[in-house]
């Protein structure tokens, strides 16, 4: 991973207020508390932490996909969360060597990523309280998340499980999204295995669901998209699941 210090741009500060943690913020704040000056730039494929190193710093995303997850007792890495541009990850409790075993990991395309050790992030906090009270809400919704996906593990059938999960890829997703006739189109950076772990099921089973839901018109998923067919009649003020 490597470090750069990105030209300060206008369009710099518009990718950095997809994070809606710095959205009030004007050009002189920006100035004022070095922003610009954390970027960081992650190759597809790179490591951005394991428990081992890296610690104690919280990253925002600006650009790309991070896989979330953590290494098993038999090796193998298990689906944690993936996180979408705006979103942010690390020491997020603001709480020293509380990783747990999580490793981050760019996933599909190139990241660019704004991060900060937990004792800058502190000072900032402290400097900008609008920022302390924003930071809370949205470490609230992202706690909401969990809980969610949790409750739908233990409560849900897997084909409920996986249509939700799908509902929730096609709104983090919008600013990706393309509209063809009643399709809406958004890129895949998951595998078949990686949607059983968010979901709590097979890898098997998501991918006969994925066949069925084809088959019903509803969704099709590929290696590089996720078409939902039918948008008017599936995916549009659907209060829950169809």
């Amino acid at each position: 991973m490597t470090r750069t210090r990105l030209p300060e741009s206008e369009d710099q500060a518009v990718l950095l207020r997809k994070c809606s943690l710095w959205a009030e913020l004007s050009e002189e704040e920006y100035h004022e508390l070095d922003v610009l000056d954390n970027f960081k730039e992650v190759k597809k494929g790179e490591y951005v932490y394991f428990e081992a190193y890296n610690h104690n710093i919280i990253y925002f995303i600006k650009k790309g996909h991070i896989r979330i997850g953590r290494i098993n007792e038999d090796g193998t890495e298990q689906t944690k969360d993936v996180l979408n541009p705006g979103d942010f990850f690390g020491q997020f409790t603001l709480e020293r060597n509380n990783l747990n075993g999580e490793f981050a990991q760019a996933i599909k395309s190139d990241i660019s990523l704004c991060s900060f050790t937990l004792e800058n992030f502190l000072y900032l906090l402290k400097k900008k309280p609008q920022i302390s009270i924003k930071f809370s809400k949205l470490a609230g919704l992202k706690f909401r998340r969990f809980e969610n996906r949790l409750q739908n593990i233990l409560q849900k059938d897997v084909r409920t499980r996986l249509l939700l999960f799908l509902k929730e890829l096609l709104q983090d997703n919008g600013q990706h999204r393309k509209t063809v006739l009643d399709t809406a189109i958004i890129p895949n950076y998951l595998t078949h295995e990686e949607v059983a772990q968010l979901i709590g099921s097979a890898r098997q089973t998501v991918t006969t669901l994925l066949n069925e839901l084809k088959e019903e018109g509803i969704v099709d998923f590929s290696r590089r998209e996720i078409r939902f067919l039918n948008v008017p009649k599936y995916w549009t003020d659907a209060p829950g699941i169809f």
